[in-house]
């Protein structure tokens, strides 16, 4: 499949090298690839720079967000949620028209500091914000709940875990399951329309505080029935 990851931070990267080695084509979207390829700092979660990431993972091509979306059969938003507006229009509307696009983003909002707030919750969600933006998309809302690592690697904890996906389109979300579980994943549970995005939204909060209780992000929930 060609799939187009949006964003260059460690959740692009963690799924674009694992969609990479499951045999997909696979396309790095960024504003300006040149200026992405020139940057020689790490970024302000440590990590290093793109290039260097890259050089390890030459099967990967970077590209703008439009031209990553264009030839994409199914669409990743790695983005932040701040930014993941700025990020969809860049990627173009005709591009995005009629796809899968599995929407990894929280709205996350630093302008206090550390702990984040929730810039939307309760009524809405930043998934349902980009449905009705884009009522062509199929949004499929699902790894917002856990940490890069094991988006692509659940079995690295050594149990089994649970995994959410929302969205309106059956078909769509069919499809993202079962890229869940090429993942490694075994146990999805959808919880229905894409409203239900509201509740993995809002599990963030108890996440971060569950990561300041552990001192790591390397866990997840499981939901037993």
């Amino acid at each position: 499949m060609n799939i187009a990851v949006l964003g260059t931070g460690m959740v692009g990267r963690a799924v674009a090298a694992r969609l990479h080695e499951l045999g997909h084509t696979v396309v790095v979207g960024t504003r300006d690839p040149g200026a992405t390829l020139a940057r020689t700092e790490p970024d302000q979660m440590g990590n290093p720079p793109y290039a260097v990431w890259q050089e390890a993972h030459r099967g990967i091509d970077l590209a703008t967000f439009a031209g990553a979306a264009e030839v994409a059969d199914l669409v990743v938003n790695a983005s932040s949620g701040s930014v993941t507006f700025d990020v969809l229009r860049a990627a173009g509307a005709e591009n995005l028209a009629g796809k899968v696009l599995l929407d990894i983003a929280n709205p996350l909002d630093f302008s206090a500091g550390f702990p984040p707030t929730l810039s939307v919750k309760d009524t809405d969600s930043l998934a349902e914000q980009v449905q009705r933006a884009y009522p062509e998309v199929r949004v499929v809302k699902a790894l917002n709940t856990l940490n890069a690592d094991l988006m692509v690697e659940p079995k690295s904890l050594g149990a089994s875990s649970t995994v959410f996906v929302s969205g309106e389109d059956p078909s769509a979300k069919a499809e993202v399951v079962a890229l869940l579980e090429s993942f490694g994943h075994d146990d999805v549970i959808d919880l229905g329309g894409i409203e239900t995005a509201r509740g993995t939204e809002m599990l963030l909060p108890l996440w971060l505080r569950l990561m300041g209780a552990l001192g790591t992000p390397h866990f997840n929930i499981k939901v037993v029935r």
